[in-house]
This record gives C-alpha cells, structure tokens and sequence, in this order.
C-alpha cells in the first residue's frame, strides 16, 4: 500500500539500500500470495505496475531484463513516496543469478532482507510447465491440451531453467556468501499454516501485524485468504512426468538434507499417474 508523499520542506532520509525487502524465488512457490499479503502494511511500498518493462508491481526483474537500463532507472522505480517505508522487489529468477550479480545486489542493498520460498521440485516443475503451456496455447481450457514427452517438451524444459530454478542449495549458498539472514521458507507450509509463516515473514522484515491501522488490517486479512495465482491443471503424460520426476529427485534429496525440509507433494503429482 501506498501513502502520501512527504510534506513539502520535509527531508528525505537517507535510504540504506535500493530494495529493502526482496524475494528471490523460487517460482511457482506462491511468491506472488506472499507480496500480496506483505504490501497490506502501510509501511511496505510496490512499485506501479510497468508491464512489459516489469512484471506487474510484484518483479522488477533488473538484474534479468533490465540491467541495461541501469541502476538510476532501479533506484527510481523503487523510490517509496515515504522514504521509511519499505520497497519490495520479489523476482524468483533472482534466484538463479551468478555471484558478480549477487554482489552487486548486496552493494546496492545492503541491509535487504532476503527472502527464499522453497516447493517441492517435481510441483515446481509441473507448474512451471504448466505456466509456459498456457503462455504457448495462449490460455486453453485444461481439458484442451495434454503435454506429451516430445522435443518440444525437451525445448521448454530447459527454456523455462527447471534445473537451474530447481537447484536450492547451490541457489541458497551463492546468495549466503553476501547475506547471512535468508529466511528459508517451505512452501508445503504456507498449505498448512499460512499465518505461522506470515507471522515469520513479518519478524524477518521488521513489521507488525497487531499495530497496523483497522482499514489496513482488514486489507492483509482480506488478502491472506486469497490464492493470487494458481496455474492451469494441464494434465503431463506419464512419460514426460516420470521424466521431470528422475531429473528432479537428486533436487529434492539435496535440498531436504541441506534445509531439513521433508517435501510431500511429489507423493500427491505421482498418486494421480
């Protein structure tokens, strides 16, 4: 949300980073609920919405898409109205970034809170790919379209980065050589209990839920019930399941171990097969 600009006179503070709250990932783990929610509180600010430059008001994609328009283009698109206020960047394909560009993130950032949902690699996959087939069918009902095992499926696994997207540990240990205090989140948890990790979330950023104006907190409560984005149930045959299935189990294993996560919803995507 935002507020009204300062009053005229009033000097603006200095503001320690570009971005102060961002979240890296990963895609399709209900980064998109998360921003929703976090931008109730009046002292969060989303930039407005400049698509095809941004992705809605939710991913600024610099590092990705605009690098080239520079870093005075950033800092003016993530300027608050209020310069106490908090700016929000949740890219997921920050994620995936090498360690120059995490680097120069953190210069530019310093003191940003970082911000890393994790799902299980094989759902991931799935609604990743389902996300790309409804971009190439341009919207078809689920019931239209069945994704074969195919070089076309071939070419959109690898144009969608389902391996790069889906490696967390090497992801998370690029981005913990710049920040010490990633909050590591499961996304089969958001499923359980969606208040606990809001209420993680919220710790992890500075902000406070029980302060917060009555309008405002109607907003959040009005928002934490919503699903912002849900992908179409384009059914996968089994070949080009099983296939996602073996190229994502060293993933999951990896990243159980690492995190101590236990992720079941693979076991939900292979009980339908």
């Amino acid at each position: 949300m935002t507020q009204p600009a300062q009053a005229p006179g009033q000097e603006a503070a200095a503001r320690a980073n570009i971005t102060d709250i961002l979240c890296i990932g990963a895609q399709k783990a209900s980064t998109s609920w998360l921003h929703h929610v976090l931008n109730a509180h009046p002292r969060t600010h989303a930039f407005p919405n400049s698509r095809p430059v941004t992705s809605t008001n939710k991913e600024a994609h610099f590092w990705d898409w605009n690098r080239k328009r520079g870093i005075d283009w950033y800092r003016t698109l993530m300027t608050p109205p209020d310069p106490t206020m908090l700016s929000l960047d949740f890219t997921p394909e920050y994620s995936t970034l090498s360690e120059g560009d995490i680097a120069e993130c953190k210069r530019l950032n310093p003191d940003a809170r970082v911000i890393y949902v994790l799902r299980d690699p094989l759902a991931r996959a799935v609604s990743a790919v389902r996300m790309h087939t409804k971009w190439a069918t341009d919207d078809a009902a689920a019931d239209a379209v069945q994704v074969p095992f195919d070089d076309a499926f071939l070419e959109l696994v690898a144009r969608a980065g389902i391996v790069s997207m889906g490696s967390y540990v090497a992801n998370f240990q690029r981005w913990a050589k710049h920040y010490d205090d990633i909050l590591v989140l499961n996304y089969e948890d958001i499923r359980r209990d969606r208040h606990q990790v809001i209420d993680r979330v919220f710790a992890h950023c500075g902000l406070e839920i029980d302060t917060m104006p009555p309008e405002a907190k109607a907003e959040f409560d009005a928002r934490m019930a919503k699903r912002v984005w849900a992908s179409v149930p384009y059914a996968l045959t089994p070949e080009a399941l099983h296939f996602l299935h073996g190229l994502m189990w060293p993933k999951r294993q990896a990243a159980e171990r690492f995190f101590g996560f236990n992720f079941e919803e693979y076991r939900e995507i292979l009980g339908h097969v």
